[in-house]
């Protein structure tokens, strides 16, 4: 099918949210905190999602979860993505949010395939249980009030136990404002390609709220071919940003009909990757723990530009502002790359067997005491 767009997409309507550019970045544990969000934005437009935020940790406000909901005043729509396991405590955190006006958005998270949430029943491992799910999304939409309550979910735990469109409509039903699917089981992590073709199915079983498509959307002309091929009403983007926060403008641009396109030199690469250690600082209100976290965004910044493995290394090892701008100072310039950059970003992982409670896939309903054990290994620590 043609990617090309003849006219701007339509703005995307969530609750009553309206999105110019139908773009969503995805929460990413340790990646989507207030210093990246920033960045993202001043190339371009969206709605930009918190890291996850733990519902126990929230409701018990720990130093570091209100820390992470924290937004600079430039965010002027506060996005919040919730992880809960039961239905009490996701009703009061999402409460504390709208009643104390701590945000504008808030999504929850169904779709996390690391085995330390679903372990305990959270992230993707929770859809299986349907009356759990229902009662979850039920509580938080009643809780939201006003506020758009979004769900971020993935097709299943593998192959045999899909849950997404038993998901979608029960969450349609509850009333959430929008679902966004990752075209991927729990079981496949972020390995090989993301099944596009779910979205399309869901959007077909999803009617009267928006379908959001989440999974390998590495370019402009990405989202626009999955927006073609499912028929969804906007996109989620996580890994393809990682280093490259100018593919927000590269979205906005493809979506307003332009074939205009970021090709950052080396040296407006090395520019937005200090804007992001400035940032960074200033978000932990410290440069040096703000240099430290900056190192883990190396190779995705510089990821197919001729940099040496000594300057690599150094830079990931800066240790203050000052260093860093001497090293990147010895960097020169060079064009934008035209192999080796574009595609795959991050960590694929390999297909694995999820990690479960015991005795999960039994039954589509809790048993026993299942209910029980999951409220007491809910865990209360937040960003992923």
């Amino acid at each position: 099918m043609s990617t090309t767009v003849t006219a701007p997409a339509a703005p995307l309507q969530i609750g009553n949210l309206t999105l110019d550019v139908p773009v969503v970045l995805a929460p990413m544990a340790g990646i989507t905190n207030t210093a990246f969000r920033r960045l993202c934005r001043e190339y371009g437009a969206g709605l930009y999602v918190s890291e996850m935020i733990t519902a126990r940790a929230l409701v018990e406000r720990t130093t570091e979860t209100m820390r992470l909901i924290t937004h600079h005043p430039s965010e002027k729509t506060r996005s919040i993505q919730l992880y809960g396991v039961d239905a009490p405590t996701v009703y009061r955190a999402v409460k504390m949010l709208a009643e104390e006006n701590l945000a504008d958005h808030v999504d929850l998270n169904f779709g996390c395939p690391v085995p330390k949430v679903t372990r305990k029943g959270g992230g993707s491992a929770l859809p299986w249980k349907l009356d759990l799910f229902q009662d979850i999304v039920e509580s938080a939409v009643r809780a939201a009030g006003d506020l758009p309550l979004t769900v971020k979910m993935r097709k299943g735990i593998d192959a045999d136990h899909l849950t997404y469109l038993e998901a979608g409509r029960i969450a349609e039903g509850a009333g959430a404002s929008a679902i966004a699917l990752h075209g991927r089981t729990a079981s496949e992590f972020y390995s090989g390609q993301a099944d596009w073709s779910a979205i399309a199915t869901l959007k077909e079983t999803v009617t009267t709220v928006p379908v959001l498509g989440n999974g390998d959307i590495w370019s402009g002309e990405d989202a626009l071919r999955m927006m073609s091929e499912t028929g969804c009403d906007g996109v989620v983007v996580g890994r393809g940003c990682l280093g490259r926060p100018w593919l927000f403008g590269d979205l906005a641009a493809a979506f307003s009909g332009s074939d205009e396109r970021h090709r950052p030199r080396l040296a407006q690469v090395a520019t937005a990757f200090r804007r992001h250690a400035e940032l960074l600082a200033e978000f932990f209100e410290s440069e040096e723990r703000g240099c430290r976290d900056i190192r883990k965004h190396v190779a995705w910044y510089f990821k197919g530009y001729p940099v040496g493995s000594e300057l690599r290394s150094g830079l990931a090892l800066v240790q203050n502002l000052e260093q860093l701008d001497e090293l990147l100072a010895s960097l020169g310039d060079a064009d934008y790359p035209t192999d080796g950059i574009e595609g795959q970003r991050g960590r694929a992982g390999t297909p694995k067997r999820p990690v479960l409670p015991e005795n999960w896939l039994n039954s589509r309903v809790l048993e026993g005491d299942q209910r029980e054990r999951l409220t007491e290994g809910a865990g209360d620590t937040s960003g992923g």
